[in-house]
């Protein structure tokens, strides 16, 4: 049953439409409650600490190897998670009034109408876009449940904003961290390469769901596959992550190679997996996900926003020579001119935090040194990484 709460958000009181589980409500609860517990119990958590070779601490990796994820706590300054709201909200408010609309909800040209595809995912509210659907591979092979969100709510709501780098200079500048990248080297080797950016927006009572899945789709039986092969994501909070608004994952199942998703949720007798815990930390912190988890979140019935930057990188060896489907279903290759190409975004990243925050050391991006090339973050610049996430390598 739908109803209506006011929230603090931006500063100021609005009214949120939130929903409940309906029968479901009371077992919910409970497994949220009980999943939070585990996932404090894990121990892994904590800082940024690197060695004196600027590699992360070696402790901090095997918790991330042993679990397949790691909350890196109060990595984003102050005023850079205030940046970063700040320009998330002004370019979800510029977003498309509904799919195909060249306006947005004011009546003005909507954010990336001029660009060669769609920026923007969409699912009906509280809905399951991917679950028992062929989309994006098949990998979700069970719906998620879907409560009745409020009457009034639009048919359909942004859940996923592709390539944030090009609209906002303060995701950009996250990008380029260099504790973030120090950890990217660590994990992936010093000639790591992107994956792709975009912006997860669970708006309360509206945010849709994802379905219990693996995002690698590439590898599984390749013969030289490890529980690293399909890379990971940094996931930057921008509000606080819980139980019922954030990812929830399955400790360890990076390691088990491509599993029965569809066999687990049947013996569990439904989308609340007993060994799952979520993905619990606060505003300004940021997780490291291996890709092959198991994961999912639930359709978003809180009052709390969840808006999560996902920053993804690979190891290079995984992505060369791969031909695969890209993002607009063509086929590609991904070769040493392809990554080289999509990986210059990290050098504008870096010049555009090193202007920014000068009292910081750059990362030095090891690709770049060893070529040579130099970056100077400018407007000529920001249109060179127009339309850059065409060229995201999946895998």
């Amino acid at each position: 049953m739908s109803k209506r709460r006011s929230a603090d958000i931006k500063g100021i009181f609005v009214d949120i439409a939130i929903a409940d589980f309906g029968t479901e409500e009371e077992a919910m609860q409970a497994y949220f409650r009980e999943g939070e517990q585990r996932a404090r119990a894990l121990g892994n958590r904590g800082p940024i600490r690197l060695t004196a070779g600027g590699r992360l601490a070696p402790e901090i990796l095997d918790a991330y190897v042993r679990t397949g994820f790691y909350i890196f706590e109060g990595v984003l300054r102050p005023e850079e998670l205030i940046e970063l709201r700040a320009e998330f909200h002004g370019l979800f408010e510029r977003l498309p009034a509904c799919p195909g609309s060249s306006l947005d909800a004011k009546g003005r040209p909507a954010l990336g109408v001029d660009l060669s595809e769609s920026i923007v995912r969409w699912t009906k509210p509280l809905g399951d876009p991917y679950g028992g659907t062929s989309k994006v591979g098949g990998r979700a092979p069970v719906k998620m449940i879907e409560p009745t969100p409020a009457s009034d709510l639009p048919a359909e709501v942004p859940y996923l904003i592709l390539g944030p780098l090009q609209f906002s200079d303060a995701a950009l500048r996250l990008y380029g961290h260099p504790s973030l990248l120090a950890v990217a080297a660590s994990v992936n080797g010093d000639d790591f390469a992107p994956f792709n950016e975009v912006f997860i927006v669970k708006k309360p009572g509206e945010g849709g769901s994802f379905a219990w899945h693996q995002d690698g789709t590439t590898h599984w039986n390749s013969p030289d596959w490890t529980p690293l092969t399909h890379g990971f994501n940094f996931m930057a909070q921008l509000y606080d992550c819980t139980a019922a608004n954030g990812l929830w994952y399955i400790p360890g199942s990076h390691a088990w190679g491509k599993a029965d998703i569809k066999a687990r949720v049947e013996l569990a007798g439904g989308n609340r997996l007993p060994d799952a815990v979520p993905l619990v930390c606060k505003a300004g912190d940021v997780a490291i996900h291996n890709r092959q988890l198991v994961h999912a979140s639930f359709p978003n019935t809180s009052p709390d926003w969840r808006v999560t930057l996902n920053l993804g990188f690979h190891q290079r060896r995984s992505l060369l020579g791969v031909t695969t489907r890209g993002m607009d279903g063509s086929l590609q290759c991904y070769d040493e001119d392809r990554v080289r190409q999509r990986s210059d975004v990290i050098g504008h990243a870096i010049e555009a935090r090193r202007q920014r925050f000068p009292d910081e050391t750059p990362f030095r991006y090891g690709p770049h040194v060893a070529a040579g090339k130099a970056f100077r973050w400018s407007d000529e610049a920001r249109a060179k990484i127009r339309d850059y996430h065409l060229r995201d390598m999946l895998i």
